[in-house]
């Protein structure tokens, strides 16, 4: 758990790397334009409520729902589309790093199929959906202490967080399913939590999915040259 901030720093370090700058560009324009069209299709769909309502749709009212919209689906949504559009992307950020610091990993990694990466993607939508689900109750009752319920979904995401960019690094080197997790549960649980709290604070949570990713592979890597121990 203690190699995650010297992970975190590699991966900082290799942000102007041009192929991480090409993920960064297009996970972001992708992302940006999912909330635009979601945005736009929200505030069509509360104008016609409205307008079902026979509630006049001012251009003040209209001003007003854009903006709890937008609000709304920042807070709530930004951390689950990054993470998905990433998916899409991180083969190239996982690629770009090994390339310049693992180049024989990178030699001897196997392509993923289709399928697999498919299947991948369905156990982390599964875990998402339980965890989330089994997590819910607690964040009500929580609510009552203010900060309780932010706390959980923070650790929730980060749990999650942490096997996702895990998995994202290591799938492509993993010789069976058999394989043992390459990273131990604080250490993932470190990453993820460091990724979940970036998520929160504006314009690092443009970098945190793309900084997580290539932070996971750093550790991944490192863990690989050391068996037999988490320790740097």
């Amino acid at each position: 758990m203690i190699r995650v901030p010297h992970a975190f720093a590699l991966a900082l370090g290799q942000l102007g790397d041009r192929r991480v700058l090409a993920v960064l560009a297009k996970s972001m324009a992708v992302t940006l334009a999912i909330f635009v069209v979601a945005g736009g299709a929200g505030l069509l769909a509360l104008h016609r409520w409205l307008v079902s309502l026979e509630v006049a749709f001012s251009a003040e009212l209209s001003a007003l729902a854009a903006m709890v919209l937008t609000v709304l689906a920042g807070w709530l949504g930004f951390r689950i589309v990054a993470l998905a559009v990433l998916q899409f992307f991180a083969d190239e950020v996982v690629l770009a790093v090994e390339a310049r610091n693992y180049p024989a990993a990178a030699a001897s990694a196997r392509t993923l199929s289709f399928a697999q990466d498919a299947r991948n993607a369905l156990k982390g939508i599964a875990r998402a959906i339980l965890v989330n689900a089994l997590a819910l109750p607690v964040a009500v009752l929580l609510l009552a202490t203010g900060i309780g319920t932010p706390i959980l979904f923070w650790a929730v995401n980060g749990w999650l967080l942490g096997r996702e960019l895990m998995d994202m690094a290591w799938l492509r080197h993993r010789a069976s399913d058999a394989d043992a997790l390459p990273l131990s549960g604080l250490t993932r649980f470190a990453l993820g939590g460091i990724v979940s709290a970036l998520l929160l604070v504006p314009f690092a949570n443009l970098l945190a999915p793309v900084l997580g990713a290539a932070a996971a592979t750093h550790l991944v890597q490192s863990r690989k040259r050391q068996p037999g121990t988490d320790q740097p």
